[in-house]
């Protein structure tokens, strides 16, 4: 699943905790900025698929921190070698 809308200061355990009451959790990552450290306010979420839909109704829209997260099911990156143009963003030109 994609969380997104987190808190900054949300940690990986806390995001573990909000989605083990609808099953067992098999892993719960917050994506940090790798130049800061700090949280980009977004994470991933994996267990069974059957737990997954339950917890993505009942969580999505719910406040969390002061914020209202939303709970989606995840989507593989795209890979973009069709030939468009994609700005390298690590280049800093």
């Amino acid at each position: 699943m994609y969380v997104s809308n987190l808190g900054f200061q949300v940690t990986d355990e806390e995001l573990r905790t909000l989605f083990t009451k609808y099953g067992e959790v098999s892993s719960a990552k917050v994506v940090m900025d790798r130049e800061t450290g700090k949280s980009r306010g977004f994470g991933f979420v994996e267990m069974t698929d059957k737990a997954a839909e339950e917890a993505m109704r009942d969580l999505d829209g719910t406040q969390v921190d002061g914020r209202s997260i939303s709970a989606t099911k995840a989507r593989p990156k795209t890979d973009n070698r069709n030939g468009s143009f994609s700005r390298d963003r690590g280049s800093r030109w």
